[in-house]
């Protein structure tokens, strides 16, 4: 036994001499089964990831190149990841369509066409909540975690301007407020704010674009696969490691259109949330953010959302001709901010602007429309 260990020691310190790395190498699983594009296009992936900072590990169908774990089918090829993740014999492994539990979600990497910037999707597959906005704020909380485990110090943080955007930023900015230190990047868009246009996805604005799961599903496709007609994605680093609250597994989900260049450059990515350690980083944010009032804002979220208020009948005061525009409304507070404005006796009307959900209002009645609305806690 000590002549084993012996040899091994040599042949370690053998291999650092050459590489120059005298770091002990981790390991990085893939599994080779179940791309649209086959097993060979995995193997290759990992053949263009081969390097001297960390050994690949094949688990499916295995190759000469490396060390292998043969499987038959993908579920065993899944237990067999799980059993090399939990023993430690591999630090993270790069996967097609896995399940992960609720609350735990994948934090894409992609390179926008418009600046060639690398950019955080938060998030892309799973997911955080049932209730949308609080997985949108989660998933900010699981992209500046990512950001960090890869050696972005501070990520600057926007927020696509979709379905609870409005709400999401309000929530972040109170917990900002509070203490939990993260910053906000400005649209690159004339009129500024936190919530991103299309064409600050383009460009990369922030480091974390912040979203929910199937629209930043959608995200990685596009940016992903732009280039090719759509059936084999060859840009990016594939849609990230699952994070969560108390997740510990890290495992990287490819899509089964993913070829070999996404799949290399996902193992380089894998190493580094692992040597990162995505994990423990996104435990300390979430311990930050809850010490802002994060559990008291979610609690506070799912009672308004429960409250069964009977409905109040509020007609609209008279016309007049409404030209000013009040942005920041979330469009579910929409039909609710505009009869608020009624209540109060100012005609309003609501649509949608090239920025997002809208009030307009006559000019005259605008500063105190944004007090009322303000007020009532509709407005950021």
């Amino acid at each position: 036994m000590s002549k084993k260990i012996i040899s091994e020691v040599l042949l370690e310190l053998a291999d650092a001499i050459e590489t120059g790395n005298f770091g002990k190498k981790v390991k990085v699983g893939v599994t080779t089964l179940g791309s649209e594009h086959g097993t060979e296009n995995i193997i290759k992936g990992a053949q263009l990831a081969k390097n001297d900072l960390f050994d690949i590990v094949l688990i499916g169908k295995g190759h000469e190149d490396f060390e292998s774990y043969e499987t038959e089918t993908e579920d065993e090829a899944h237990k067999k990841m799980e059993e090399l993740l939990d023993s430690g014999e591999i630090v993270s492994c790069v996967t097609m369509h896995y399940n992960f539990p609720i609350g735990v979600s994948t934090v894409g990497r992609v390179i926008t066409p418009g600046r060639g910037n690398e950019m955080f999707i938060a998030t892309t597959t799973g997911t955080s909540a049932t209730d949308r906005v609080e997985a949108m704020v989660r998933n900010t909380i699981y992209g500046i975690a990512t950001a960090k485990s890869v050696g972005i110090k501070k990520p600057t943080v926007g927020i696509i301007n979709i379905e609870g955007a409005r709400q999401t930023e309000k929530i972040l900015s109170e917990l900002q407020k509070n203490g939990y230190d993260f910053e906000f990047t400005e649209s690159q868009r004339a009129d500024g704010g936190a919530v991103m246009r299309g064409n600050d996805l383009l460009m990369g604005t922030p480091d974390v674009m912040v979203t929910d799961s199937l629209t930043g599903n959608l995200f990685m496709k596009i940016f992903s696969s732009f280039t090719t007609g759509g059936d084999y994605e060859a840009e990016g680093y594939g849609y990230g490691p699952g994070v969560g609250e108390n997740y510990d597994r890290r495992i990287l989900i490819l899509s089964r259109a993913s070829g070999s260049p996404v799949v290399a450059k996902a193992l380089k990515y894998a190493y580094e949330v692992a040597t990162g350690e995505v994990n423990v980083l996104a435990r300390d944010e979430y311990k930050k953010a809850q010490a802002a009032g994060l559990d008291k804002i979610f609690a506070e979220l799912k009672n308004k959302k429960q409250e069964n208020k009977p409905s109040e009948e509020i007609k609209a005061p008279e016309k007049e001709v409404v030209t000013s525009q009040i942005a920041g409304v979330d469009i579910m507070d929409l039909e609710d901010a505009t009869k608020v404005l009624w209540k109060h006796g100012i005609y309003a009307e609501n649509g949608m602007g090239c920025t997002g959900p809208i009030i307009l209002v006559n000019k005259v009645n605008k500063d105190k429309a944004k007090e009322i609305l303000k007020a009532e806690g509709l407005l950021s």
